[in-house]
């Protein structure tokens, strides 16, 4: 029996397109000779539905068509129940039956609803081995405003910035905008919190721009983070393998951008009319750095996944200040474009073993957990004391 790898993407989320394009560059990547997977595709309103016809990447042009081609299914929040289910409303033929039993899960959901946490909170309710970053890497690590607050209290160096609420906007405008203008000045970037590939993003040289630019930031989050711009910036990017305890990093590739800021269509349009994820976008790998430089770079990505507790494969951004040489961690992307492939193919790795080493990651995980303690062997309620009655009793601890 071959190991069942159940490949989830798609989800609720900004990046929902660039999540099927990375998934299908996964499932085909599995070493199909030691693993048999299991695509399971989440829609925008957040069905889940299985087939085969979800690993042909042109089917997408027609969701409602390929929907029909394909069975919906769900999971039971049940520990240890690793099946996926699918009702029966045929006549003769009615209740539920299990379509199949997964063995490992792999998300592959960039953004918000599937990076961030909520999804791996799913699979760890059902003890379910997955690989990637558990619910608290992911959270921090989506979240710009937590991951630079941990990153900086452990000495990594980070951008200056200001944070507030869309509530704080509304209600302490004229504090914020004179706290912004105080600390940090013009240029700013202001982005939402928790999104990724560089939605709602923007620039602003002055006031009136600021307070446009929060407005629109505003729509994607409710949580806002401004940074000082480094103006004469380069952009690296360096991937990160392992758990937080045993990594190792990737070569360093240089995105080339079109404009000021690194856009959607930069990473994932690659100037071409479709869309193909982060390997066809614009870059140079290795980037063409200094040896010193280089090394301090894998340095603090490494230290960067390690703080954050990561696991899996994450790809950690940096900037580089041109004018002095100073490097600033920007964010983690903790479930990366295309997984990062092309940065481990350029250090070594092929896309089949990086994909085995994650299917042996979320196993190791796996089997470590079993050895730690989750509750006691014990019923306080027929020890006969500590509870004093049914209602409004004192309960000692």
């Amino acid at each position: 029996m071959k190991t069942n790898i159940g490949i989830f993407f798609g989800g609720r989320s900004t990046e929902h397109e660039i999540s099927v394009i990375s998934a299908n560059q996964a499932m085909h990547a599995v070493d199909k000779d030691r693993f048999d997977v299991t695509p399971i595709y989440i829609t925008k309103d957040g069905r889940w539905f299985t087939g085969s016809a979800l690993m042909d990447i042109s089917a997408y042009r027609d969701i409602p068509a390929l929907l029909k081609q394909c069975t919906p299914v769900y999971m039971r929040p049940i520990y240890g129940d690793f099946n996926l289910y699918t009702e029966q409303n045929g006549f003769m033929k009615k209740g539920v039956k299990s379509v199949a039993c997964l063995d490992v899960a792999i998300p592959v959901l960039h953004g918000s609803n599937g990076e961030d946490g909520t999804f791996q909170g799913v699979l760890q309710s059902t003890g379910l081995p997955f690989a990637g970053c558990d619910v608290l890497s992911s959270a921090n690590g989506m979240d710009k405003i937590t991951m630079k607050m941990i990153l900086q209290a452990d000495g990594i160096p980070v951008v200056d910035y200001v944070w507030f609420t869309d509530k704080q906007w509304f209600s302490q405008r004229d504090r914020l905008i004179g706290k912004i203008e105080d600390k940090l000045g013009y240029p700013v970037i202001i982005k939402p919190a928790n999104l990724g590939s560089s939605v709602g993003i923007a620039r602003a040289d002055n006031r009136e721009t600021l307070i446009a630019k929060v407005s629109e930031a505003e729509k994607y989050s409710s949580r806002i983070i401004v940074e000082h711009l480094v103006e004469n910036l380069q952009e690296i990017n360096c991937s990160v393998l392992g758990n937080c305890d045993e990594y190792r990093m990737s070569v360093l590739e240089e995105p080339i951008k079109s404009g000021e800021i690194l856009s959607y269509e930069d990473k994932y349009m690659g100037g071409s009319k479709g869309a193909k994820g982060m390997q066809a976008s614009q870059k140079r790998i290795p980037a063409d750095l200094p040896a010193q430089m280089t090394e301090r770079i894998q340095f603090l990505a490494g230290e960067t996944f390690r703080v954050l507790g990561c696991h899996g494969v994450s790809r950690v951004d940096v900037i580089v200040d041109r004018d002095d040489s100073s490097i600033y961690v920007n964010e983690i992307n903790t479930i990366p474009g295309s997984l990062s492939f092309y940065l481990w193919e350029a250090t070594g790795l092929s896309f089949d073993k990086l994909m085995s080493e994650l299917i042996s990651l979320a196993l190791k995980r796996r089997r470590d957990q079993e050895m730690k303690t989750v509750s006691y062997d014990q019923n306080i309620f027929s020890l006969g004391g500590g509870v004093k009655g049914a209602k409004g009793g004192k309960f000692n601890k």
